[in-house]
């Protein structure tokens, strides 16, 4: 694996990119701002590489966006309701940043934050250590996300996390994914199935109202392959809260530190490429860029529209601190936060 880096100013300090590129030519580009992934580039049925996560062309623009594109948010992904937080009887008012809820962790969540990094033999180690009230969150939490790309276009992330009071967690990566390229536009017409018979109902502010509720016969069906853009612009009052897919799926058959093969599965006729997505989180957050337009500027000058690509967010469910039937993001001293996600890359 040849590893190589680049250093970049930015105005909360200098930022390392590192690519990692296999035999193939294949590479993966991965920043020390929120562990992020800035770049995948794998070959097309052709077998022409090119990049398939979206990605900005100056690496300091991930720093505060509104897209959190290709970023590690923490400490709490997604949303918690009124930023309420109850542990261990004590109640905690976490940072409002999304309408009226807590989003990401936070304005100054993990994903907005420098990481340090290790160099290992096929990947890079980025650690953090967040500070006992961060965001108003409780406790010392010292987490790690370590990637690792393969000679077969694999990217592994694992994520540790340990803390030395209760406190709650939930960490997944927010990369956006276009398998015709990454400044290919919408991905509408992209294919994608979902693991998942049931999903969570929101309110009107995105955070779950608690009810869990069937696919079928839904929009939110994904058990068989489907275009992206089929039911995108459906008359479904969850597709109009959301302005298209920003939905929890609750992932079929899992069970605490079971994998879930192919939880999610994109692919596309025009380039071939297919990415299957593997993890043992309990749901998947598939948000389809519905804010995107007005992001900064791709490599290709432009920003990108909305619907221009897709985030897979392979994650614990939002607001289940508020909701005890969800399954428990609560760590404490003593145990160990440990989630897996695989991106396997293929072309045929």
């Amino acid at each position: 694996m040849k590893i190589t880096s680049k250093k970049y100013p930015s105005a909360q300090g200098e930022i390392t990119v590192y690519r990692l590129e296999n035999e193939s030519g294949a590479w993966v580009e991965l920043s020390t701002l929120g562990a992020g992934i800035t770049g995948v580039a794998v070959p097309d049925k052709e077998g022409k590489i090119d990049e398939v996560a979206l990605a900005y062309a100056d690496p300091a623009d991930y720093m505060a966006d509104g897209p959190c594109l290709g970023k590690c948010p923490g400490r709490y992904a997604n949303r918690i309701g009124d930023g309420h937080l109850e542990v261990d009887g004590v109640t905690y008012q976490l940072n409002i940043n999304n309408g009226p809820n807590a989003l990401h962790g936070g304005p100054e969540g993990f994903m907005n934050r420098i990481w340090q990094a290790r160099e290992l033999p096929d990947g890079i180690e980025f650690s953090y250590h967040a500070k006992d009230g961060e965001e108003h969150y409780p406790g010392n939490l010292d987490i790690t996300a370590t990637y690792t790309w393969s000679e077969d276009n694999v990217l592994t992330l694992k994520f540790h996390a340990t803390t030395d009071r209760h406190t709650v967690i939930n960490i997944t990566n927010h990369a956006y994914w276009n398998l015709d390229g990454a400044d290919a536009g919408f991905i509408g017409d992209q294919e994608m199935q979902i693991k998942a018979d049931e999903f969570l109902i929101t309110d009107p502010t995105e955070v779950p109202t608690g009810e869990i509720a069937p696919v079928a016969d839904t929009p939110m069906d994904f058990r068989t392959f489907k275009k992206i853009g089929k039911d995108l612009k459906a008359d479904y009052e969850p597709l109009h809260i959301g302005k298209g897919y920003d939905h929890c799926w609750v992932m079929r058959g899992w069970e605490p530190g079971k994998m879930i093969e192919d939880a999610v599965v994109l692919k596309s006729g025009k380039s071939g490429r297919t990415l299957r997505v593997s993890s043992d989180q309990p749901g998947v957050q598939i948000y389809t860029g519905n804010w995107l337009a007005g992001s900064p500027k791709n490599k290709s000058g432009r920003s990108y529209e909305d619907y221009d690509g897709v985030a897979i967010e392979m994650q614990g469910f939002p607001d289940a601190p508020n909701k005890p039937h969800f399954p428990s993001q609560s760590l404490a001293p003593g145990q160990a936060y440990d989630r897996t996600i695989l991106f396997a890359f293929e072309a045929k």
